[in-house]
């Protein structure tokens, strides 16, 4: 039996019964306008990204002030020295791309983009072990990431949701919510659909604010992103960086 399921169907048609509306936006109004731009992430991890592409690119990211840049493991360096003296974070994303390596290869991975500037780690859960039903080995292996990185970078578990069953979903993000992680990215490489407001909704009332939720897939337009703000989201993962930014400083 699905209480979650239930209990959420029960209150849509009591709501229908007395034709409320559905509850707001747990932060709406919070972040709007220019406001954006510190909560955007920009997205440097296409396969056919040359290093004269970085440059530019961080150079995009440093003009706005965004939070963050994620670059492949490889650019790193780059990265590093492009955003020398700025408040952008340098982000890498190791584990991928379903964290099916071993915990000893993901660490060295860890270790070594620390090593060369990353702050921020974009990590790969252990998709095979979730499935398998060994959450257990998942958590083990994320906990001792969080040990090596404490302090030192922030890390952000990579929420595949699409490969999930519901009792799966709430059953990592609950592992999630307790193993220290400072992000909890909601990813779409496989969902077929961009980012959704109910996605992060759904991550956001199971994790609440302790932890940090980034969420990327097709962000386009300002709306887009301060919707998806207000429901939940903190960090946006996004390659329309520029557009945004502009739209929100008008």
């Amino acid at each position: 039996m699905d209480v979650e399921a239930i209990r959420k169907e029960v209150e849509r048609q009591v709501m229908a019964y007395f034709h409320l509306d559905a509850k707001p936006a747990p932060l709406a109004g919070l972040v709007t306008g220019a406001d954006v731009v510190a909560h955007l992430e920009h997205s440097l991890l296409n396969p056919d990204t040359t290093l004269d592409k970085i440059k530019a690119e961080c150079a995009v990211a440093r003009k706005y002030s965004v939070a963050a840049v994620c670059v492949a493991p490889y650019y790193v360096p780059a990265a590093r020295e492009a955003l020398l003296g700025s408040p952008v974070a340098v982000g890498t994303a190791i584990g991928f791309p379903h964290g099916c390596m071993s915990q000893a290869a993901k660490l060295a991975e860890l270790r070594e983009c620390m090593a060369n500037g990353a702050t921020e780690v974009d990590v790969a859960i252990n998709v095979l072990a979730i499935k398998s039903g060994r959450l257990d080995v998942a958590q083990r292996e994320l906990e001792e990431l969080v040990r090596f990185a404490c302090g030192k970078a922030k890390l952000k578990a990579v929420f595949e949701h699409s490969l999930y069953t519901p009792d799966e979903k709430r059953a990592v993000l609950t592992m999630l919510r307790g193993s220290g992680v400072d992000f909890v990215k909601i990813q779409n490489m496989l969902s077929g659909h961009g980012a959704r407001v109910e996605d992060v909704r759904f991550a956001y009332d199971i994790l609440g604010r302790n932890v940090g939720i980034k969420i990327d897939g097709g962000i386009k337009t300002l709306a887009q992103a301060q919707e998806l703000l207000a429901a939940g989201a903190t960090r946006l993962g996004l390659t329309a960086t520029a557009k945004i930014a502009e739209e929100a400083r008008k």
